[in-house]
């Protein structure tokens, strides 16, 4: 096999230095007011997350208690009785496919809901580490490039390289990756929606130990199929191929019985699709094993709580940021003043972390206002406390 890519015998690095005159306090003062602008759009948006999160939060948990007051547990999932149409219903059972799934490239076949080859190639991958310092007035920046060959699922262009000779990777896979998912999905007598098959999504590797080379330019290695004429030592350009599998929905002496699955959704005939609440949301619920309707909704409180703190977290974020920006130009200003500018740093961040705060509890107060009134009340009252403990700490003037 013959290659004209690099040669992968060792690691490889060089450094390369740049400088530029440090800029005057007219430029950094441009770059200062760029901030400004970047800053007032971070914290406008900072409170669209936070007010619309809120109500999103409150929205589901309503979705979800009256799911949990409306659905019908199925005592058999073998048989579709149309007194439930169109309602929701729970049911639990073993995931099975009309057919099994292929890849006739590699003379695989498994009886699953999805089906998943992953492609990576040796490739060369650039690392770059560099730092800053002040010489001569000037700014230098000293950039250490390495270079080193790995597997990579995607292709690593190495035009970006700041070095390309010596470390040429392809400009294709020969070999392309792909997921295969089976078009009729059951549990018992129920068809799985689109939706509901989406969520089915816990990938395991699948052993090759029981398989063939496939072809006489692929060797299996462990649980990969390697077109190389020395796995041991791959060159650049070499293909590696292996697969994963989610959802299995057949008795398998190798990989055991068939998956279970929890499902919450609407009956549709045969059908399991999404049922609409009263409050706009959607549910079409779906987790491995075999849980009961109260473990189903305490799981999706539990997301929805988790998901709920994480958006807060990043709308808090966002408004720290964007008040920092724009309170920027103070820190440029005095910037020529090493110990005034360190002091006046300090403070903007004290500054931007209490405003932040304070904004962010008063923005989840009025989100929470038209649906928990009391609640929105405490939280607005919380959202003083941050300023006036900054005030407290601010001594007091002098008496004249």
């Amino acid at each position: 096999m013959s290659r004209n890519f690099s040669d992968t015998s060792s690691r490889k690095e060089h450094v390369k230095i740049t400088s530029e005159s440090k800029p005057g306090f007219l430029e950094r003062l441009s770059e200062t007011s760029g901030g400004m602008l970047m800053g007032l759009v971070t914290f406008l948006l900072s409170f669209y997350l936070l007010f619309t999160n809120e109500g999103r939060a409150l929205r589901t948990a309503r979705s979800l208690d009256e799911g949990l007051s409306l659905v019908i547990p199925l005592h058999s999932i073998h048989t579709v009785s149309q007194q439930n149409e169109g309602r929701l219903v729970h049911l639990a059972g073993s995931l099975s496919t009309s057919k099994p799934l292929f890849d006739p490239s590699y003379g695989l076949s498994i009886q699953a809901v999805k089906l998943k080859r992953n492609v990576e190639m040796y490739q060369w991958v650039e690392y770059e580490d560099s730092k800053e310092y002040e010489e001569n007035g000037e700014i230098k920046k000293e950039t250490k490039y390495s270079y080193n060959t790995e597997w990579k699922s995607e292709v690593v262009n190495s035009r970006n390289f700041d070095r390309e000779i010596g470390h040429k990777n392809p400009s294709a896979m020969a070999v392309e990756s792909f997921t295969a998912v089976s078009p009729n999905v059951q549990v018992g007598s129920f068809v799985l929606s689109k939706g509901l098959v989406d969520k089915i999504d816990d990938f395991k590797q699948l052993s090759l130990s029981n398989l063939e080379d496939p072809h006489a330019d692929v060797t299996r290695g462990g649980d990969y199929f390697y077109h190389s004429e020395n796995p041991r030592r791959p060159e650049v350009g070499d293909l590696r191929v292996s697969f994963f599998y989610a959802g299995l929905s057949g008795d398998d002496p190798h990989l055991g019985p068939a998956d279970k699955v929890t499902v919450i959704a609407r009956q549709r005939g045969d059908e399991l699709v999404p049922y609409h609440t009263k409050s706009g949301d959607v549910l079409q619920i779906l987790y491995p094993g075999d849980l009961s309707v109260e473990e189903v909704f305490q799981k999706e409180h539990e997301s929805n709580t988790m998901k709920t703190w994480a958006l807060r977290a990043a709308g808090w974020l966002a408004m720290f940021v964007g008040i920092s920006l724009m309170t920027r130009i103070f820190y440029t200003l005095v910037d020529w003043f090493p110990v005034v500018r360190d002091l006046v740093n300090i403070g903007l961040k004290a500054f931007a972390f209490c405003v932040a705060t304070s904004l962010s509890l008063l923005t989840i107060s009025i989100g929470w206002l038209f649906y928990r009134p009391l609640w929105a009340l405490l939280i607005g009252v919380l959202s003083v406390v941050p300023i006036l403990v900054a005030k407290s700490r601010v001594p007091p003037k002098k008496q004249q």
